[in-house]
């Protein structure tokens, strides 16, 4: 009798004990893959609005990620890209002159976003968005204001901010003073896909 009442109970322990380990296994989450928004077509322009002239331009190659998981995110534009110019040299003196292209092929704003975004729900969120904006080779720590718009799994980008030619050592000749602003305002449009 006390063999069969002792075989009960470790059988009735064996099955506890498998369910507890069971449900402990199952509360373990695995962890998710870094979920990724990306795109390789966004769209940057720029004006810059002087006494005598206006330049505008624009480039659709701009490349920009965001990491959910982090909040990191990185965008990038090859200064060759940009067109819409006037003219066809002030393309030229653009490149060559003063954002020396060749030597400095890409700006870059990369960092962290520092704001609460839940990407798993649709909606419009004001953000900060703080990095390290280089540009012609001179890096600048920036807090730049932006809009994400969720819809669909799909992420819309748009911020209007504004450069300083003399925070990244982009030399200006007098003589061309009247016809190139010292401040640059920069528009930035990109819906970035789920990877």
């Amino acid at each position: 009798m006390e063999t069969f009442l002792c075989k009960k109970i470790i059988f009735l322990f064996s099955i506890v004990f498998s369910l507890v380990i069971l449900v402990s296994f199952s509360a373990i989450k695995t962890p998710k893959k870094n979920q990724i928004f990306y795109t390789n077509s966004g769209e940057v322009s720029f004006h810059s609005e002087a006494a005598e002239e206006l330049i505008d331009a624009q480039s659709n190659e701009l490349r920009a990620i965001i990491n959910v998981d982090s909040m990191g995110f990185s965008f990038v534009v090859r200064i060759e890209s940009f067109d819409g110019f006037n003219v066809e040299l002030q393309k030229t003196h653009f490149n060559e002159n003063y954002m020396e292209s060749s030597k400095f092929p890409n700006a870059i704003f990369q960092g962290k976003i520092i704001d609460e975004v839940d990407f798993s729900k649709d909606g419009v969120y004001v953000v900060r968005a703080k990095g390290v904006l280089n540009i012609h080779g001179v890096e600048k720590e920036r807090i730049i204001k932006t809009t994400l718009s969720i819809n669909n799994n799909i992420v819309t980008v748009y911020s209007k901010f504004d450069v300083l030619t003399m925070d990244h050592n982009i030399k200006i000749p007098r003589i061309v003073h009247d016809k190139i602003a010292s401040d640059i305002i920069v528009e930035v449009k990109a819906a970035l896909k789920k990877k």
